[in-house]
Order: structure tokens, then sequence, then C-alpha cells
């Protein structure tokens, strides 16, 4: 694979985050702990500075350095200039950067290109009907790179398999999944479904009930964009009561906690009733209200996971833990218990505690 075909190729990993090549910006790279850096170093992962060059001129040659000298030991696979006004700006560039720093190549500003990005990352793949196109159009530029020359160095080994018990065995759990509930860790489904667990999706855009279920999950995603057809769907709400009513467990994280509650309001100040099962508000913010790694304790031990929102949450409810940084980083998120509900900002990471995790859905 060679060229072209190659570079497309790489985008398409990237986006499905195979690790073949850490590529990083400016931001990030030896932020945290572990950092960026210390998985390149611990994995053998090359890393690519992708370094956005607009309004840049020789400082771009010092951040160069910078990144490829101020950690010892990282595999510096070189930098790539980003969003490059011309040809004269990319010589000027490329003149800056030290002989020990391989300069990869220059991406002029390709806005037809460009991937759309909102308050929480990137506008989604199955919102962008020409996706393949930017893919393509991305892929040409780079081509004309020298990362079309770059070797797929890293071969990567699949992980010695967890010995994972049963413990969901003969379970069924209905899961969430359309546009506004779509921020859900893969690796999540793969180990409720390795524990024996049955996973049912559904929609509470579209569909009236519930698919027959002994659990819930409501993953994270964008219900405030989807205000008015979430409201609207009151066949839905009514199901999900049900099930609240019947005790039947239910995990609901960031989104899926916003639309368990009694109103959501979006930032152009439009408030909707939601299903309301948590008594509480919501309201979207303009800046970000919380960005951490988080660990929380429960009685079959530690589950860690994350947060990232832009809202802000009121509620009577008295939290029945809060999650820890374990950075020491001030965040500390509520996780609210009601019968078998829990509810919480967190976006849990089920692989860290599978019978932590387990036990939340347990009937």
């Amino acid at each position: 694979m060679g060229g072209e075909a190659h570079c497309r190729q790489l985008l398409y990993e990237a986006a499905g985050a195979a690790d073949l090549i850490l590529v990083e910006g400016v931001m990030g790279l030896f932020d945290g702990n572990p950092s960026s850096a210390d998985l390149a170093v611990r994995f053998g992962l090359p890393v690519l500075a992708v370094i956005d060059a607009n309004a840049m001129a020789q400082t771009f040659g010092a951040v160069a350095h910078g990144l490829a000298s101020y950690r010892s030991g990282l595999p510096f696979a070189g930098v790539l200039a980003n969003r490059v006004a011309s040809t004269g700006h990319a010589e000027m560039l490329q003149r800056s950067v030290p002989a020990a720093v391989t300069y990869q190549g220059t991406l002029y500003s390709y806005p037809d290109f460009a991937l759309p990005e909102r308050y929480l990352g990137l506008v989604q793949a199955h919102e962008l009907a020409d996706l393949d196109q930017r893919l393509d159009g991305l892929a040409a530029a780079v081509a004309d790179t020298q990362l079309a020359a770059l070797p797929e160095a890293v071969e990567l080994v699949d992980a010695e398999p967890v010995d994972v018990q049963p413990l969901l065995a003969g379970v069924c759990i209905a899961v969430a999944r359309d546009p506004a509930f779509s921020f859900v860790y893969p690796a999540n489904l793969d180990l409720l479904r390795a524990m024996g667990a049955e996973l049912r999706f559904f929609s509470p855009l579209q569909d009236s009930t519930l698919p027959e279920t002994d659990s819930l999950y409501l993953p994270g995603g964008y219900p405030e964009l989807h205000l008015e057809a979430l409201e609207q769907n009151r066949a839905m709400r009514d199901s999900i009561h049900a099930h609240q009513s019947a005790g039947k467990p239910s995990v609901a994280e960031c989104g899926g906690m916003l639309y368990l509650l009694e109103s959501l309001t979006d930032s152009r100040g439009r408030r909707a009733a939601m299903v309301g099962v948590l008594p509480g508000h919501a309201v979207m913010q303009e800046r970000l209200t919380a960005l951490a790694l988080q660990s929380v304790r429960f009685s079959a031990g530690a589950l860690r996971g994350h947060t990232f929102h832009h809202s802000r949450m009121e509620t009577l409810l008295t939290p029945s833990a809060h999650g820890r940084c374990p950075n020491g980083g001030p965040t500390a998120e509520a996780v609210y218990q009601a019968g078998k509900l829990t509810a919480s900002y967190l976006h849990f990471y089920f692989p860290s505690n599978p019978d932590a995790a387990a036990r939340l859905f347990f009937p």
C-alpha cells in the first residue's frame, strides 16, 4: 500500500482508534499522568506532532524543538505543519526546524476538507453526508507529504484475553443508541457481552417503548440537540418510568442522566420536559464545566472513567458517592443512586472493574 491509498488507510485507522501511529498536536502530549508521551514510551509508539502553523513563523521551529527534546527516550517521528498559508510560508517553517527534528511536510488550509467541531469535540461521523469525500481530500493532501512514505512501524499484538466471569449470564440490557445517545466506550459493550449479557439497542428518539429487558443503559450524547423529539416521545418516557417503577436496574451517564431529569434547557434558553424519574433540572452552559479523569468507589470496588460536559445540574438528591481525580484535581462528580438507578456525569469504563460494573446491571 502506498501514496494516497496508504494515507487514506491511516486516516481511517486513526478514526477507528487503531494505535499504529500516535498523532499529537502541541497541546496534550505531556499533559496528565499518564500522558500521551508516557503511553508512547511504554508501548513504543512513534509520536508525530501536528502543529497548527497558522500565523506562526520561526517560533514553529522552537515549538518543534521543545516537543522533540523535552523528554529523553520519546520515539519522536517528526513534525507536520498544519494550516499553512502558502508555499513561502511553508519554506519559512521548514527552515526554522532544527536539523535533528524531521520535518514531515506541509498541510495547507483546506476548509472544504475540515471536520467540523462542536463543544464536545468533532461533529459525529453519521452527521456528515460527505465524510468519505472529506477523507479522500485529506488523504490526497497527506499523500503530498513525507507521511506517505512512513512505514507501518508498530505491529500491535492482541492482548492476552482477560478471564471474565459470566456475571450477567441471562441478563438482557436495553442500550440507548441513536444520534442523541452515542457516547459510549465500545469496550463497555464488549465486556457486557463477554459477561453473558444480551444487548438490545433502542432509540429514545424514535421508538415508543423499551425492548423487553432486565436492565437499562443510557450512555451520554447530545440530548440537548434533540429536545423537541425527546419531549414529544411521551410513550418512551412512560416506558422508562415503568421500568424504574418496577425496580429494575438502570445506568445513566452524562447525557443519559440529563434525559432522566425533569427538564433540560439548551444554550439558547429552550426548555423541554424530560423523563422525570430523577428530580432536578439541567441547563447547558456556553463554556466547559468539567473535564477530568475520575474514579468512584462502589461496594465492589472502584470504577474508573472520565467526565466532560457543558451543563450544570441542580437536584435535591443526596449523592451516594463522589468521583476522585487520580491526579489530585478538584473535580469530584456526584454519583446518584435511587433504588436500582445509578446516574452520574461520569462515563464509566467498565473493564476497569468488571465486577463493579456487573453489579450496576444485575436485576
